[in-house]
């Protein structure tokens, strides 16, 4: 047993504290009072119910008695020294708190955790999710998508309407021969001006694809290929990605909340984050896989696609415009151009 050690205690009844001592013996620890005119017999408690402060740089040490009394000790110095001298010990996760090495390592693999998470975990258990998800939710969160994408991006088109009744016509035309079958997704057209995004399209979850006046344009003499492009978009419909972006930024959220402790920060970003952010390589080649099948099915020759990267190549350089400052949906360089047109080139269906 070490020296008593002089401190002030509260009982939890009275807002006054007490002068006590307190010292260790065997398993329990020994609450004296040392008030002269209050005589009344020592308090023994359970080392184990007792619940220690944990040693910090600063600030004063808070005890708490398991019958609601508290232990306050200003000097915090003092304090670790009468403990260290019980042969009392911290728990690990203290150690681990006061050592940088320790925290440093923690952080490593806090981020280490997150990273794998990411790459491996999240994307299995996203497709997962979203492939269980009712279509009603994808519908609603198209329109909502739509709506904050008019808010921010898009402007009323300026295509007449005769020739956007044609457009919608063919595309019909061609999903009904694409899909004999008639499993074709549910899908939506709509066709808005994008001055800042350029010639582009999009798929939004619930089937609503938008197509820019810019991409109309472009491919003014190349409907094949503006119908290609579309057939992209539908294979994202297909395997609902636009879902599965959300699903995945939620199930990232959840994970730096669990391991940073607040995700509100990274929360609040997602939905910019998701209308800004490109599929991934593999999502966007299985698109492409789609679109290349569809179109052969139809009668159409993949290679119709050339012309598009060809075309999107000229624009650029004429623009003197970097590709990946707009939308980066079907017609960014995820994966590069020259693979995709070798990709649609080169062809052929399974035997």
């Amino acid at each position: 047993m070490g020296e008593p050690l002089p401190t002030r205690w509260f009982d939890g009844r009275s807002p006054r504290g007490r002068a006590v001592q307190l010292r260790v013996e065997g398993d329990e620890l020994v609450l004296e009072p040392l008030d002269a005119e209050r005589a009344e017999p020592p308090r023994r408690y359970l080392l184990r119910e007792v619940r220690w402060p944990e040693r910090r740089t600063h600030g004063q040490r808070q005890t708490e008695l398991p019958d609601g009394g508290l232990i306050q000790h200003a000097d915090a110095g003092g304090w670790d020294a009468w403990w260290a001298a019980q042969g009392l010990r911290e728990s690990w996760v203290v150690g681990w708190q006061q050592s940088w090495r320790a925290t440093a390592a923690a952080v490593v693999g806090a981020v280490a955790v997150l990273l794998a998470s990411w790459f491996w975990g999240v994307p299995v258990a996203s497709q997962f999710v979203a492939q269980r998800l009712p279509l009603s939710l994808d519908e609603r969160i198209g329109r909502d998508g739509l709506a904050q994408l008019d808010r921010a991006l898009l402007k009323p088109t300026r295509l007449d309407e005769a020739r956007r009744q044609a457009i919608e016509r063919r595309w019909r035309a061609f999903v009904e021969r694409a899909h004999p079958e008639g499993d074709a997704p549910a899908w939506r057209l709509s066709f808005r001006h994008a001055p800042e995004l350029g010639p582009n399209a999009l798929a939004l979850p619930g089937g609503q694809m938008v197509v820019t006046d810019q991409l109309v344009e472009l491919l003014h003499d190349r409907p094949d290929a503006l119908t290609g492009v579309l057939a992209h978009e539908l294979g994202h419909v297909r395997h609902r990605d636009g879902l599965d972006m959300l699903v995945r930024a939620s199930l990232l959220s959840a994970i730096v909340g669990v391991v940073f402790g607040d995700a509100s920060g990274f929360i609040a970003s997602v939905p910019a984050a998701l209308l800004t952010q490109s599929y991934s390589r593999d999502v966007e080649r299985r698109a492409d896989a789609y679109a290349a099948e569809r179109l052969d099915r139809a009668g159409l020759s993949p290679a119709v696609m050339v012309s598009l990267f060809e075309r999107l190549a000229t624009a650029r350089k004429n623009q003197d415009r970097d590709a990946d400052g707009v939308l980066p949906i079907a017609l960014a360089s995820h994966p590069a151009d020259e693979e995709r047109i070798r990709f649609f080139r080169e062809w052929a269906p399974e035997r």
